[in-house]
């Protein structure tokens, strides 16, 4: 059972006795340190800090280890403007309030940009999934990250909080913007295509169809990133992490972010399997909701390399190029189940492989 930090009343921060798991303290460590003694000192006055693995944004991240207990501080930019209207708390007070499994917020403090969050491991789904041998595993890890998604989908989409997600759409535009962003970035800029006019409006021609076609469906919440890298396995329990960038969208946005994952790749059966478990759940009609949901495979996927290529381009963050080939499989296997997106396809496949 997780023991939540033993938070007291501040003290004087020459009472304090701090230890860093690193020889050497980075500078945020120091200020994280001081900032700590003077909000939450407990017996026996002792604490280490460790810096963790950051995920694909400019947030940092700590542990941070009393002797019973631990938390996690993560570091934004201030925020004092927003205050609790910081859509990250915004969100997490919501979902949490529906019952969502989201990790608690202990504190935060918009002036330094520091928010205290509980501790739930360092297990992610895609690490539960290195351990897996067997497909039927696979599937039950997954089957659980399908309840979590539908009972968010269900609670989420139905209320109608004062939070701004519920301002926020995936519509044409939305959509529209996400391709382009991949076009630049990804096209233009990592790999230097200098894509024709004439050609470049006929495969935004193409995707405005798509974004066209996925605008028009019905509107539930959305989580927005919702993969095996923002699922948090603890103590058999899954969590939503990273759900800032909730908006309203498409039953089959968050899906297909979960099962066309850029960072782990589901056989065929399977993922039939699980989309028929989804369904079986909803009252979706099977024909239609897959096409949507190959659909907005080809647009998440092609917005996904586009991310990839931008933490690079702007941030020399190379960790995620290993995806890119991963993803643009998706995207063929996708794109061949629509002869009608035939010459989008080629078009796409000629500066790629150019």
């Amino acid at each position: 059972m997780q023991v939540e930090p033993e938070f007291l009343q501040p003290e004087h921060l020459q009472d304090v006795n701090v230890k860093y798991s690193n020889t050497k303290a980075t500078k945020y460590q120091e200020a994280l340190s001081v900032w700590l003694s003077h909000h939450y000192i407990s017996p026996p006055k002792k604490f280490s800090i460790t810096p963790l693995p950051g995920d694909a944004s400019t947030r940092r991240y700590y542990r941070v280890k009393f002797k019973n207990s631990s938390l996690i501080t993560m570091q934004l930019q201030p925020f004092l403007d927003l205050g609790d209207n910081l859509p990250f708390l915004q969100v997490q007070k919501h979902l949490s309030k529906l019952g969502i499994s989201v990790p608690k917020i202990f504190d935060c403090d918009p002036k330094s940009g520091i928010i205290l969050l509980q501790d739930l491991g360092d297990e992610t789904l895609l690490k539960s999934l290195e351990l897996v041998s067997k497909k039927q595993e696979q599937v039950a890890w997954f089957k659980k990250a399908i309840d979590l998604l539908l009972k968010m989908q269900t609670k989420a989409t139905r209320n109608t909080a004062p939070i701004d997600a519920y301002g926020l759409y995936f519509d044409e535009e939305k959509l529209m913007w996400e391709v382009r962003f991949t076009l630049a970035h990804f096209y233009e800029g990592y790999l230097a295509q200098n894509i024709p006019a004439k050609e470049l409006k006929i495969i935004e021609k193409y995707f405005a169809w798509i974004c066209r076609t996925l605008a028009s469906q019905t509107w539930v919440f959305t989580h927005r990133d919702y993969h095996s890298r923002n699922i948090m396995v603890c103590e058999d329990e899954l969590f939503m992490i990273d759900f800032q960038d909730a908006r309203m969208g498409c039953a089959q946005y968050d899906l297909a972010s979960l099962l066309r994952d850029s960072y782990f790749q589901l056989d065929e059966d399977i993922l039939c399997e699980l989309l028929n478990y989804y369904l079986s759940k909803t009252q979706n009609t099977t024909e239609d909701f897959m096409k949507i949901f190959d659909l907005m495979s080809i647009q998440r996927n092609f917005k996904a390399i586009g991310s990839f290529a931008s933490f690079y381009i702007k941030r020399k963050d190379a960790r995620y190029l290993k995806f890119i080939g991963n993803t643009f499989e998706n995207i063929r296997r996708n794109l061949l189940k629509f002869s009608e997106l035939d010459e989008l396809r080629r078009l796409l496949y000629r500066y790629y492989y150019f």
